[in-house]
C-alpha cells in the first residue's frame, strides 16, 4: 500500500511538472542578425552585459564616375558607435558621425517578444536617439537668434517585427523626428514610416532591404516668390547582403542616402535611387 501511495504521489507531482514544461513559452530568437538592418534599427537588443561595436561607412555616389572609382574614392561618411545591453531587453548606446560632426546617444527597449507558440505573434521595440551637431555656432543662423538647443535633434520609432520562418523576417516602424533648427521650408516635426526585412537564402547569408518614406515633406515656395522651386525629399531605399557569425555581422549594400542617423536621412534625402543616385554602404558589428 505504501508503494502504491508513493507512486500516486509521484504521479500527481509529475503531471504539473510536465504540463508546466509543455506550457512554458520561449521568445523567438534571431529575428534579425543584429541591432541594425542597414541604417535603421531592428527589434533586436544585445544580451545582458554584451557590448556591440559598430562601424558604419558610406562611400560617395556612384554617379561621381570612374575618376573616383564610382564613389569609392569620394569623401565618405563614417559613424563609430558602442551599444551595451543593460538587460536582455534594454540597450543604451552612443556614437559619433563624421558629417556635420554629429554626436548621439540612443536607447532601445524590447516591449514585446514574439513567442514560439504564437501566443505573441510579433515583437515590439521602442528606439530613440538624441543627436547634437558639434559644428560652429555660425552654422545655425544669425548670432542674435542662436541658442545651444538649436543643435539638437531627436528620432523615435516603434518597431513591429515578425519572424515568419528561418528564412524570412520583416519589420514596420512608425517614425517621429523633431529637429530644433531646420533650413527654410523644412518642418521641425516630421512623421514617416520605415519598412524592412531580410531573406536568408543559405545559412548565415541574407538579402536585406529597407524603404523609408516621409509623410511631411518640405513645404513648397520656400523663397516666397510664388513658384515651387524646392527639391522634394525622396524615399530612402536599401538593397544589400548580410553575413552573420556568433561574434560579428557584416552588411554590404547600395543606398541612396549618405547620412547615417535617421533624422538626417528621412528629412534631407534628395537622391533618386532609380536614377542611379546611390552609393555603396558597409556596416560591421562586433560583439563582445
Amino acid at each position: 500500500m505504501k508503494k502504491i501511495f508513493s507512486l500516486l504521489l509521484i504521479a500527481m507531482l509529475a503531471v504539473p511538472l510536465f504540463s508546466q514544461e509543455e506550457e512554458e513559452d520561449y521568445p523567438v530568437m534571431w529575428t534579425f542578425e543584429t541591432s541594425i538592418l542597414a541604417d535603421n534599427q531592428t527589434v533586436m537588443t544585445p544580451f545582458k552585459g554584451m557590448i556591440e561595436f559598430e562601424i558604419h561607412h558610406r562611400f560617395g555616389l556612384v554617379t561621381d564616375g570612374h575618376q573616383s572609382l564610382f564613389g569609392i574614392y569620394s569623401p565618405s561618411n563614417i559613424r563609430l558607435g558602442l551599444n551595451y545591453g543593460i538587460t536582455d531587453r534594454i540597450m543604451v548606446g552612443a556614437g559619433a558621425t563624421k558629417d556635420l560632426s554629429l554626436w548621439d546617444i540612443q536607447g532601445k527597449y524590447a516591449i514585446l517578444q514574439q513567442t514560439e507558440s504564437g501566443r505573441m505573434p510579433v515583437s515590439l521595440t521602442y528606439y530613440g536617439n538624441m543627436a547634437v551637431e558639434a559644428r560652429a555656432d555660425e552654422n545655425f543662423g544669425p548670432p542674435e537668434t542662436f541658442k545651444a538647443i538649436h543643435k539638437l535633434s531627436y528620432f523615435h520609432q516603434l518597431i513591429v517585427a515578425r519572424k515568419f520562418s528561418e528564412a524570412i523576417s520583416v519589420q514596420l516602424a512608425p517614425t517621429f523626428i523633431y529637429l530644433n533648427a531646420v533650413e527654410t521650408g523644412y518642418n521641425n516635426a516630421n512623421f514617416g514610416i520605415h519598412a524592412g526585412g531580410k531573406f536568408t537564402f543559405v545559412p548565415s547569408h541574407s538579402i536585406i532591404f529597407e524603404y523609408d518614406y516621409l509623410f511631411t515633406p518640405p513645404g513648397t515656395d520656400p523663397d516666397g516668390d510664388g513658384t515651387d522651386n524646392f527639391e522634394r525629399t525622396l524615399p530612402q531605399i536599401v538593397i544589400g547582403w548580410e553575413k552573420g557569425t556568433p561574434t560579428h555581422a557584416f552588411q554590404l549594400f547600395f543606398a541612396n542616402y549618405k547620412g547615417i542617423l535617421g533624422q538626417r536621412n528621412f528629412v534631407y534625402n534628395k537622391n533618386d535611387f532609380w536614377k542611379g543616385e546611390f552609393l555603396l554602404g558597409m556596416n560591421i558589428t562586433v560583439r563582445f
